[in-house]
């Protein structure tokens, strides 16, 4: 047992430049990165358990516009928001998710719920959405997740190409990962999806073993990027694998397994946070909005990949 604790939290990652954000969409998403961190922390800090720091962490961020997940989410090709959600506690690999929900406030939240209260790892569509209510997990008007600028994102797509969907992903998904001071990991990651996407596509963020996965025995992952290509690679479980089997270092296996999804296509980042407090994170990308916090007191977001 430590009395060390450590949080790693993301909001996407993508072509994130300087010249692409204005100034108030880097102070604004700095500022959620911000608040989410402090949220996290409070639990930590509190000897709370890593489980309930990245819900916490990420249900912060699913409610910031400046972010696709909850609100702020993007636009399906049909002008509506489904959602995707995932957590994954380290202890003993229980895990739940969500995919293509369409009223609940914090996906991340009916997430948990599926791994708590169902015998179930992962529900979707319709069927979710009913969960959620008989779970009574806040619900909300679907006009709860739009956003003007998501919508403009989905009208300029569709003025170009009618069947193309966006997997710039220049705002992606969000997530968390978590040691706490029992040394136990958890993961959480939510997100919209890719503006334009079409018939039910889910990507790898509510994927156990792609986008989202903990292991005490290893680490545990929230990835954002290229879902397709994460769902093949299997990014979380193969960074745990790598930390499990092989030795490599945290970032050598996050640096490594993210190179494998640059050769396939593919682009993006992930976080890591291991049984023992290490934290790292890592990108192909130009951008990815990030943060971390420990025990030891650092407390920082940044944005740029220049940004260390």
């Amino acid at each position: 047992m430590s009395a060390c604790w450590s949080l790693v939290i993301h909001g996407g990652a993508g072509r994130i430049t300087r010249d692409v954000l204005t100034p108030e969409q880097d102070a604004g998403a700095r500022a959620g990165l911000d608040a989410a961190l402090k949220a996290g922390s409070a639990v930590l800090a509190a000897g709370g358990g890593a489980l309930d720091a990245v819900e916490a962490a990420v249900r912060v961020l699913e409610d910031d516009p400046h972010f696709n997940a909850g609100r702020g989410a993007c636009f399906t090709r049909e002008g509506t928001n489904e959602l995707d959600a995932a957590i994954m506690d380290g202890r003993d690999r229980r895990a739940g998710s969500v995919a293509g929900v369409t009223r609940t406030r914090n996906p991340v939240s009916l997430a948990r719920k599926v791994m708590e209260a169902s015998p179930h790892v992962l529900l979707a569509g319709a069927g979710a959405d009913r969960f959620a209510i008989e779970q009574s997990v806040e619900q909300v008007d679907p006009a709860w997740f739009h956003t003007d600028e998501r919508r403009r994102q989905l009208d300029e797509l569709l003025s170009r190409n009618a069947d193309a969907f966006d997997s710039d992903m220049k705002y992606g998904t969000v997530g968390a990962v978590a040691c706490d001071t029992q040394g136990h990991v958890a993961a959480a990651t939510s997100t919209g999806g890719v503006t334009g996407k079409r018939w039910g596509r889910i990507g790898d963020s509510p994927l156990v073993g792609a986008g989202t996965y903990a292991d005490d025995r290893a680490c545990a992952v929230s990835c954002t990027g290229s879902g397709e290509v994460f769902i093949r690679v299997g990014v979380g479980h193969e960074i745990a694998a790598r930390r499990r089997f092989t030795g490599d270092s945290f970032q050598a296996a996050a640096d490594l397994v993210l190179a494998e999804v640059k050769a396939l296509g593919g682009t993006g980042g992930t976080i890591l946070a291991g049984p023992d407090g290490t934290i790292a994170w890592s990108m192909t990308t130009a951008g990815m909005y990030r943060g971390r916090a420990t025990s030891g007191g650092e407390h920082r977001v940044a944005i740029y990949a220049d940004e260390g």
